[in-house]
């Protein structure tokens, strides 16, 4: 008998894919986790039945929230990665030889236990208990509540706005976060579709600009996630990502997906994106 795995990606939009084996499924005290080996993706995370990352396509998303930021600012010495607890941003974040300190605040501990144990591929910076990374079981919100000019980069490494991760899109916590920053910090999110999450697009980047006064937005193409097209938001108190020296990101970071000429060409944005945003 054939299995086939569903993401509803939208009320009338489905993502199926069909599956080798189940290799985990639990409960955690926040949500539903499971594993699966895909025919299409390999070994995929499922978190409430969303699509979180696989092992075909996880170096997109991964390496684009975490270089470009850290590419943006000059000197990140001091990083925190909020969320993530598949541990492949934490693997990108520890790659910046500038970076001394990488926190990661998870409040799901069932998450990086799980994915230790089943895509080590991805999280071989927790597994390895790499000597710059510094990882906290908790609630992400109110890490940042306690916080203050702390931080050079906050990487807001969250699931979708439902359940856990909801809290994690309001102006409340991004008053938070920018009290948390350096005075020169800066700090990105994912920030979903351009095609299907307009709304909540809109809202962020008005949320962050009142915040920040440089707010930037760029795309990259990731099949596993609705529409293959995701964006991330930048909200920044002095850089701006369109004026990154690309002249100092080196070819030898081991990068699939980011390079010198994407770190650019990332926040060059269709039209309709453009309108989306004014």
């Amino acid at each position: 008998m054939e299995l086939w795995y569903t993401e509803y990606q939208t009320k009338n939009l489905g993502l199926t894919a069909r599956i080798k084996e189940t290799l985990y499924a639990g409960q955690s005290e926040f949500q539903q986790v499971a594993v699966v080996d895909s025919h299409e993706f390999g070994r995929m995370l499922v978190l409430d039945g969303v699509f979180q990352t696989s092992i075909f396509d996880e170096f997109i998303y991964h390496e684009m929230i975490a270089h470009v930021p850290l590419f943006t600012h000059p000197n990140p010495k001091t990083v925190l990665v909020i969320g993530g607890g598949d541990g492949g941003t934490i693997r990108e974040v520890v790659k910046h030889q500038s970076v001394e300190v990488a926190e990661m605040v998870e409040i799901d501990g069932m998450v990086v236990d799980v994915s230790k144990k089943y895509l080590p591929e991805i999280s071989v910076a927790l597994n390895e208990n790499h000597p710059k990374l510094r990882l906290k079981i908790g609630d992400g919100i109110k890490h940042m509540q306690e916080v203050e000019n702390k931080y050079d980069v906050i990487i807001v490494d969250c699931s979708d706005p439902i359940g856990p991760g909801e809290g994690l899109f309001t102006h409340a916590f991004y008053q938070d976060v920018h009290k948390a920053l350096k005075p020169d910090g800066l700090f990105v999110q994912q920030t979903e579709s351009p095609f299907f999450h307009q709304d909540l697009i809109k809202r962020l980047k008005t949320d962050i600009a009142s915040l920040f006064p440089i707010t930037r937005l760029y795309l990259a193409n990731i099949p596993l996630y609705p529409s293959g097209l995701h964006c991330f938001t930048i909200g920044s108190k002095q850089y701006d990502p369109i004026n990154a020296d690309v002249a100092r990101i080196p070819e030898n970071l081991g990068t699939r997906y980011h390079n010198r000429e994407i770190q650019k060409s990332c926040f060059a944005l269709p039209n309709f994106v453009q309108e989306l945003l004014k």
